[in-house]
């Protein structure tokens, strides 16, 4: 296997799957315009660079996690990225979550320069990429993906191949529609409970233990039992961009998505009641606050 891989991007998802990466004996190069996250990142027995550039030098195999489409096009093609490095033969591994058009247009940005860039979004969150809770859907030229499967291995607990580029993408947007959709389910169903008269935790642990629980509700249950949004596995103003990517996506398919519409409210509140840095689970406390509701010392509510 490749001894050293590539991290752009060292924020939530990336220090943690760097993180794992190092457990599985790999030496990860990483890169951050943020000087605090390079600190984090040697503190935590990575290798920082000093631009993208120099993280190409280094590593064969590259994987961007990344905020914007901006930050792809600056560690892309910017003055100090991976194109100005002039090695050939590298593979982008793109994670982000981005509209295919701006994903494809790096690719083939990429293949002039003899880049492979797959488009391998991840599925989980940041807490689930701490446990190595991710998913892999990877999809572009098959031997590139193929020859990154030790990589995926040692960051995610499962990969799936897709085939063309864009195919993984497409499968992000389903997989972040129901996500979307289940926060909010969830919430609606805790704070039901909650104005009942039950308890959070024991809400939690029948409802989990039976037909009514989801992936969501496990994951973002306890923070919603707690009543704790920070520190955010996922920040609602991320989760904006998300959302308004499969919005704009299902609208050009004339795809009616109606419960997403009808989610998309709930995170804009969150942003309103300045919840812009807590968790997307941060959307239990608006409708919360949509009931009158307000938890008591024992985490009891009082209506």
């Amino acid at each position: 296997m490749d001894a050293s891989v590539g991290m752009l991007g060292l924020g939530i998802m990336g220090s943690a799957m760097s993180a794992n990466l190092g457990q599985a004996g790999y030496k990860v190069i990483g890169y951050d315009i943020a000087a605090d996250r390079l600190q984090a990142f040697a503190q935590a027995g990575g290798v920082p660079a000093r631009s993208a550039r120099e993280v190409a030098e280094q590593a064969d195999i590259i994987i961007a996690v990344l905020p914007s489409v901006a930050a792809l096009d600056s560690v892309v093609s910017g003055a100090e990225g991976i194109l100005a490095s002039g090695r050939s033969g590298l593979i982008l591994v793109e994670a982000s979550t981005f509209p295919i058009e701006d994903k494809q247009r790096v690719h083939d940005l990429c293949g002039k320069s003899g880049v492979t860039m797959l488009d391998c979004p991840l599925s989980g969150t940041g807490a689930q990429a701490v446990t190595k809770d991710l998913s892999v859907y990877a999809s572009g030229d098959v031997e590139a993906c193929a020859r990154c499967e030790p990589v995926f291995a040692g960051f995610a607990r499962s990969q799936h191949y897709l085939g063309e580029f864009g195919n993984g993408s497409k499968m992000k947007f389903v997989a972040n529609l129901l996500v979307a959709i289940h926060n909010v389910s969830t919430a609606e169903a805790f704070v039901l409970g909650m104005k009942a008269g039950l308890d959070p935790q024991m809400i939690y642990d029948v409802v989990g233990d039976g037909a009514g629980s989801s992936r969501m509700f496990q994951v973002r249950g306890p923070l919603m039992v707690r009543g704790e949004y920070e520190p955010a596995t996922m920040k609602v103003e991320i989760w904006q961009k998300d959302m308004k990517i499969i919005s704009e996506f299902a609208a050009r398919l004339d795809c009616p998505t109606p419960l997403l519409a009808a989610s998309a409210a709930y995170y804009t509140a969150a942003m309103a009641q300045g919840r812009g840095g807590e968790d997307t689970a941060a959307v239990c406390a608006v409708l919360e606050e949509m009931a009158r509701m307000h938890r008591g010392p024992a985490d009891s509510p009082s209506n």
